[in-house]
């Protein structure tokens, strides 16, 4: 069986606990849990995990059931291969010499990234998009020397019929 990435969408309910537990299935059974997101949604009783996990179809299984089993688990949701909308943000603190930032400021553009801090020999900048853009942006900078970068990981919605 082939391994691949799965995009977990977990609704559970809002209370101290509950993603120390889900953390502790993944550890205690050496699954990898790639990148995390966990914020209230707009029921301020209910949270959304967002979670990028690698494994095969039969350890997505395990993985699925297991979650169901939580008391606290309303629903799982594997959105991979499913039609989503996904989006990630990075913040990245680059060098900007004098004679780098108006060709750095280009590559903001053109991903449509904002500048959010300039500082004497560096621009803190932010970016929203696929994974891919993400990794796009970042090898176009790398030559310029990434300072910092702080990334979000994965969120998703699963992208509902419009024909209604």
């Amino acid at each position: 069986m082939t391994e691949k990435k799965h995009l977990l969408s977990i609704l559970v309910e809002n209370e101290p606990g509950v993603l120390s537990r889900i953390a502790g299935l993944f550890s205690g059974r050496g699954y990898n849990i790639e990148s995390l997101c966990v914020a209230e949604t707009a029921d301020p009783l209910v949270s959304r995990i967002t979670m990028v996990t690698i494994g095969d179809s039969f350890i997505l299984e395990q993985i699925k059931k297991q979650l169901n089993k939580l008391i606290n688990v309303i629903k799982v949701s594997d959105l991979t291969g499913l039609d989503y909308v996904g989006r990630e943000l990075v913040l990245i603190k680059i060098n900007a010499k004098t004679e780098n930032r108006a060709e750095i400021l280009r590559v903001i553009d053109i991903f449509r990234g904002q500048v959010v801090d300039v500082g004497q020999d560096h621009y803190t900048i932010s970016i929203t998009g696929d994974t891919e853009k993400i990794s796009a942006i970042l090898n176009l900078l790398k030559p310029f020397g990434i300072r910092e970068l702080a990334r979000t990981g994965s969120i998703a919605l699963f992208r509902e019929n419009k024909s209604k």
